[in-house]
């Protein structure tokens, strides 16, 4: 059972595809546009939650995605798993376009794209046993009951549970033990790809550290890559080689997690390290804090121009009127989406 559904990749191939080769995943023009209602019987507007999306991720690296609320994080990943299908753009797959592959032909891609979800407990059937809820992926792709629930177990005890939870069901479990019933199910059958949706965000501090040092020995034994979504940067600095940062629907900054975060080049970006706590209370007392003034503009009236203008302390005419693209700064491989980027 276990060499049908491989846990590992080929080390060589890792190591290529971090030195330059073709990506694991490669994003282009990513767009999603929900279609507005009617209220009161006026229609109303479309929201374009995500709006021209560029991303790379390596065989073997964690990408980090943050951003404010509603900012496109989630849509996004669940569009890389093909749970929501794109309005434009394309996601490759190994060097395959998967974006508009119908479902029969996207069977054997599905094993090697997972999602762990934000709420552990709404992501689990209540009326399946954790056996079940495990086993149904293999299942689904021509695995016999016996093998699978035998691997099943193989994956508890992977993710720190034993074979007695098997035929309990998920209300029987703390919110960390049921994350880890869903890392399992996601790693049933021996996936490349892992979108991370805010997986800790849902447990308490302590319960958090757990799961993230089980995710980052599960991506080193395994070889496997993530996208890992959250608003937390400072669980996003521990368990993450890139960050890329979301604003309404854009990507606005990405690059190397220690660049990015000893010299943010985008004005959001900033503000967003500013609201970190530090461990030094007095460091924290010295250091300047970063207040953006009002809320988000709405994904439905996205400004023109640069989105962030409205709220961005260096915001001059041209940020007004002309929509900044992703450009090198510095002399690293850091990219930002500014008119007026800081290069110190």
């Amino acid at each position: 059972m276990t060499s049908d559904y491989p846990n590992t990749l080929d080390c060589s191939a890792r190591s290529t595809s971090q030195g330059g080769a073709a990506p694991l995943v490669s994003v282009r023009g990513l767009l999603k546009t929900f279609p507005g209602r009617r209220v009161l019987g006026r229609a109303t507007a479309p929201v374009r939650a995500v709006d021209g999306v560029d991303l790379e991720l390596a065989a073997g690296e964690t990408l980090g995605l943050v951003g404010e609320s509603g900012c496109g994080k989630s849509t996004t990943g669940r569009m890389l798993v093909r749970l929501l299908e794109p309005t434009a753009g394309t996601v490759e797959f190994e060097g395959r376009d998967i974006t508009h592959m119908s479902p029969r032909e996207l069977r054997p891609a599905r094993r090697h794209l997972q999602i762990i979800f934000q709420d552990p407990h709404a992501s689990l059937n209540p009326r399946q046993t954790v056996a079940r809820i495990i086993a149904e992926p293999l299942l689904v792709q021509g695995a016999t009951v016996r093998a699978a629930r035998e691997r099943a177990a193989e994956l508890l005890d992977l993710v720190g549970l034993g074979e007695e939870h098997l035929d309990r069901h998920p209300y029987q479990f703390s919110g960390g033990q049921a994350q880890r019933i869903g890392i399992a199910r996601a790693l049933a059958t021996g996936p490349r790809l892992i979108v991370a949706d805010e997986p800790v965000s849902a447990l308490d501090v302590s319960v958090q550290a757990q799961v993230v040092n089980l995710m980052a020995r599960l991506r080193a034994e395994l070889g496997l890559s993530f996208l890992f979504i959250a608003h937390d940067l400072s669980v996003v600095k521990r368990v993450c080689d890139r960050v890329a940062v979301m604003y309404l629907g854009r990507v606005v900054e990405i690059g190397d997690k220690r660049d990015l975060y000893d010299s943010p080049a985008h004005p959001y970006t900033r503000a967003l390290l500013s609201a970190v706590p530090l461990p030094d209370p007095a460091a924290e007392r010295r250091r300047e804090r970063i207040l953006l003034l009002g809320d988000p503009p709405s994904p439905a009236a996205p400004p023109s121009g640069c989105g962030f203008h409205p709220r961005c302390p260096k915001a001059q005419a041209v940020c007004r009127t002309e929509r900044p693209l992703l450009q090198v700064v510095g002399s690293g491989a850091r990219t930002a989406a500014c008119h007026f980027p800081e290069t110190d």
